[in-house]
């Protein structure tokens, strides 16, 4: 595999992962006792940190895409394997 391949594929899986993430860790400020600013809704956090989200993600992507690399190079999981409809 290219390594432009490898980047892409991990660029790819960092970001679902960033998305897989965003809301462990986040708190609404009903949980806090806080009172929501006006025109925000009661459920969005009061404070967010990017960074920490960027971490979580990095350490999940960086597992999922240990598992994908090794599938790709053991071969553990190939496309006939997943092919149902003989």
């Amino acid at each position: 595999m290219k390594p432009q391949s490898i980047l892409a594929i991990y660029i790819l899986f960092w970001t679902l992962s960033l998305f897989v993430v965003l809301p462990f860790g986040a708190r609404s400020p009903h949980e806090d006792g806080v009172a929501a600013a006006p025109g925000h809704a009661p459920s969005a956090p009061h404070s967010f940190s990017f960074g920490k989200a960027a971490v979580r993600a990095t350490i999940v992507s960086a597992i999922v895409f240990v598992l994908f690399y090794a599938n790709y190079r053991f071969g553990w999981v190939t496309i006939d394997m997943l092919d149902w409809t003989r």
